[in-house]
């Protein structure tokens, strides 16, 4: 029990020597993408700095007890802090101490919500973002975040609204952009760009820092109108319980409950793509478990959301790190940065965070997807495009909500309207397919050979009636038999049951009688507990449909 919910318990006691020195490297390389990132990642949220920070070290120490993956790293990240940030802004003003407040209370009643899942085994819940709805809103969320971000390279105000309405404001207020800030933002962009491709085991953000930042003091840029992070508070992160009021806690649960299961969706992703490549086994329910107290910690820590980051993790992994062991020793050089090395961020410019989420979102783009997935499924590409511009339209969480609301419509739809056929079989063989597929495979006069792509159940049932009927009204032949084949079905309920002893009577005053082939032990004991097979008798199941079609050939020998 202990092992299963510490699984710290599991690895630690197996750790080699030999590996310390890969998690050193590792640690220090997290270390190195995780402070500027982190302190990054606290603008989309609207939140100081600071606060990006403070949500670090408590949630990778917590993770490394509590997690099931070797190597994945845990932390702030672009798309759940917009959301955060969209979340909080919504009731309280930017800027206040309700603000922060609220949005280490988000985090909080994420972590409650992420443990609560855990506990009750719910990890399928992140099955409700189908691929597409998640590509699409990924796609959104990046032209969002760097539409939110582009003001600061600029050292303008930019505008409030959707993405066009910022869009616009900011082609607006183009002439009246600061060229210091101009020059150091476009400078930074091209720094993290070029290591990116010429140097990409180097860690851009720290170097793209260190160098704003000494450019700032050289040139005396914040005298000449490049805003700067400023002094910031050396010191441990604030412990203790947000404070905030009962009507703002009730405001942010829409907005944790979508954190959570994009949140999920995104670690559970980094924590497989980890063990794909370095081994090891993930427990999806106990990632749920993990990341409830990891985001408590953070709220207690004055900071905002965490969840798994796979681009963290990809530091980590090509660091050659190990073990947690790596994480935690970022978590400690953390909380050193926060106690002594805060002094050196005072000259970072702000334009310089912005191009650093700018770089790192443009990351996540991936057209390509949307193109080839135009080319497979227009409705999927729908469902895509839903969320996508649901995001730049709209919201954040109205982008995500329709498309999982599309999704689950086009569910139900293809679940109450799904493939029929009229099967035939292949010549010298006793495989039987879709006879208007295959235009060699016989059929036999009379004999009526159907099959549904799904289960049997309430939301279908009178479409498998109609569906057969005008199959047999299109039949060349006068039908005297109808054969079901039934191994796609792996579910027959009630309705779908009662359907069909109503159709085998209907049938039977018509002078044709129904048979089934190929029926799976589940669906045969459900229709023996329904009276269908009483109702068309034993002998007329049959384990394979060749044996259907052999019987119902010795039935019309007998006949004729």
């Amino acid at each position: 029990m202990l092992r299963r919910y510490l699984p710290i318990l599991e690895w630690l006691p197996q750790y080699e020597l030999s590996w310390l020195k890969y998690d050193i490297v590792a640690g220090l390389a997290v270390w190195a993408v995780m402070v500027p990132t982190a302190m990054a990642y606290s603008g989309i949220a609207n939140v100081p700095p600071l606060v990006g920070l403070y949500s670090v070290p408590i949630p990778l120490i917590i993770y490394a007890i509590f997690g099931t993956s070797r190597n994945m790293v845990i932390g702030p990240d672009s798309a759940t802090a917009l959301i955060s940030g969209v979340t909080v802004g919504a009731l309280v003003s930017q800027g206040t101490s309700d603000f922060v407040a609220l949005t280490s209370a988000l985090a909080m009643a994420v972590g409650a919500f992420f443990l609560v899942f855990g506990l009750l085994r719910m990890g399928w819940v992140a099955n409700f973002i189908p691929q597409p709805v998640m590509k699409g809103f990924v796609q959104g969320l990046v032209w969002v975040t760097v539409i939110g971000q582009v003001p600061k390279l600029f050292g303008i105000h930019g505008g409030d609204g959707n993405f066009f309405e910022k869009l616009w404001a900011i082609i607006v207020q183009l002439p009246t952009a600061e060229l210091a800030t101009t020059m150091v933002g476009l400078a930074s962009l091209a720094v993290l760009f070029a290591l990116k491709k010429v140097a990409p085991q180097v860690p851009a953000a720290l170097v793209a820092v260190v160098l704003a930042s000494i450019a700032v003091i050289l040139l005396n840029l914040d005298e000449k109108g490049v805003k700067i992070v400023g002094t910031q508070q050396a010191g441990l992160p604030p412990f203790g319980i947000p404070r905030v009021s009962l009507t703002d806690l009730t405001g942010i649960i829409p907005g944790a409950f979508a954190i959570v299961l994009i949140g999920y969706a995104e670690s559970l992703g980094a924590a497989k793509a980890a063990a794909a490549k370095l081994g090891g086994k993930i427990d999806p329910n106990q990632e749920l478990v993990s990341h409830g107290p990891a985001n408590l910690g953070s709220a207690f820590s004055s900071g905002f959301v965490v969840v798994g980051s796979l681009s963290k993790t990809s530091v980590a992994m090509s660091a050659g790190g190990k073990t947690q062991l790596s994480n935690l020793l970022c978590a400690v050089l953390v909380f050193l940065t926060l106690m002594f090395l805060m002094p050196l961020f005072k000259y970072l410019p702000v334009a310089t965070l912005g191009a650093i989420v700018i770089q790192a979102i443009l990351g996540l783009t991936d057209l390509a997807y949307l193109k080839r997935l135009n080319s497979i499924s227009w409705s999927e590409f729908t469902v895509a495009m839903v969320a996508l511009f649901g995001v730049l339209v709209l919201s954040v969480l109205h982008g995500i909500g329709f498309g999982v609301l599309l999704a689950l419509v086009l569910l139900v739809y293809r679940a109450s309207y799904p493939g029929t056929s009229v099967l035939g079989q292949l010549p010298g063989e006793d495989h039987f397919r879709d006879a208007s597929s295959h235009p060699d495979a016989e059929t036999y006069p009379g004999l009526l050979i159907f099959r549904l792509e799904n289960g049997l159940f309430f939301a279908n049932a009178n479409y498998f009636a109609e569906q057969l009927k005008l199959k047999m009204e299109d039949s060349e032949d006068l039908v005297y038999e109808v054969l079901i084949d039934c191994n796609p079905l792996n579910l027959i309920e009630t309705t779908g049951a009662n359907m069909l002893i109503d159709l085998t009577k209907e049938l039977r005053e018509k002078a044709v009688s129904v048979s089934l082939a190929r029926p799976r032990d589940a669906v045969r004991e459900r229709i023996r507990r329904y009276g269908f097979e009483e109702a068309i008798g034993p002998d007329r199941i049959h384990d394979t449909a060749a044996e259907g079609v052999k019987a119902f050939k010795q039935r019309r020998n007998q006949s004729q």
